[in-house]
């Protein structure tokens, strides 16, 4: 099991009502509104692209491609941060969803 996953879990056990109510309030968000999943998880992979957080970047590339999402559509996500977040931090991006990518 990955570093990720190993500590979401230890939150999930050690501290059940927050991340009950983290579930809920992502739920609540991502659901009312009219976004598909996902254009939703698109979105979080340039968000999270555009931010350097890393372990985010990794677990919405993973849950991107769960949805149905194509290692195309998920790549012009990461480089359309470019323009906005810049360039490093865009080849960056580019760097980890390569990695994840030869991984599977």
């Amino acid at each position: 099991m990955d570093k990720r996953r190993e500590n979401w879990l230890y939150f999930r056990e050690r501290h059940p009502k927050a991340n009950a109510a983290f579930e809920d309030f992502g739920k609540a968000i991502s659901e009312d509104g009219p976004l598909a999943e996902r254009e939703r998880e698109l979105i979080k992979v340039a968000v999270a692209a555009a931010s350097q957080y890393d372990y985010a970047l990794r677990s919405h590339l993973e849950r991107a491609r769960d949805c149905g999402c194509t290692p195309q559509e998920i790549e012009q996500a990461i480089l359309l941060i470019a323009t906005t977040a810049g360039f490093p931090r865009m080849m960056a991006a580019l760097m980890i969803m390569r990695e994840e990518q030869a991984a599977e």
